[in-house]
């Protein structure tokens, strides 16, 4: 079982058309503070970035940012964070949320959650880390992203181990439980590499 203390939680800075989507990172914020999980997340108050962080603190629970010092500066912040950690970059604040916490979900968003959720996947993949990788497929949002997933593997540039690495659900509850299960798959080609 893995020990998931604090969950990284990668997702639009936009709110979507549908109000699943705000609904759905709300139910999460609620979710992880239920279970006594703090949120780790990019430290704004805009978009479900902003739902999941409120809700979380609603809900009792703590929520730490990461929040690169420029967009501080344009007034993004969320000012009733539980912690917020101001970085020099972009890059900073990736590893800094890597290291706060025990996994990763994303959540609908745009160029940036795929970015950083692949960032993550990418160095499970390699070893860096040991924590898991999930989608919330909220309301099919990452049907098409699954279909290319699948693609990849039957075409040979994904390895069944890393496909399946990756934990896809469409319920807060069930997605939580399966990451709470996760164990890491070690390839007999390399050595382990310390988690980040």
């Amino acid at each position: 079982m893995h020990a998931v203390r604090a969950l990284c939680v990668y997702c639009g800075s936009r709110d979507g058309r549908h109000p699943l989507y705000l609904e759905t990172a709300r139910a999460l914020g609620e979710a992880l503070a239920e279970r006594n999980i703090a949120l780790v997340y990019g430290g704004a108050r805009v978009g479900l970035m902003g739902a999941v962080a409120s809700a979380t603190l609603n809900a009792g629970g703590r929520a730490i940012g990461v929040l690169p010092a420029f967009m501080r500066d344009r007034e993004l912040a969320h000012e009733s964070l539980t912690e917020l950690h101001i970085t020099a970059t972009m890059h900073d604040r990736k590893a800094k949320m890597a290291e706060l916490c025990d996994g990763f979900i994303a959540l609908p968003g745009g160029i940036g959650t795929l970015e950083e959720l692949f960032e993550a996947w990418t160095w499970a993949q390699i070893g860096v880390h040991a924590k898991p990788c999930a989608l919330l497929n909220v309301g099919g949002y990452y049907n098409q992203l699954g279909a290319f997933l699948d693609h990849a593997f039957a075409e040979g540039f994904v390895r069944s181990s890393h496909h399946d690495m990756l934990i896809v659900d469409d319920s807060v509850n069930r997605l939580l439980d399966r990451m709470m299960l996760y164990e890491a798959p070690l390839a007999p080609s390399r050595p382990h590499i310390p988690p980040v």
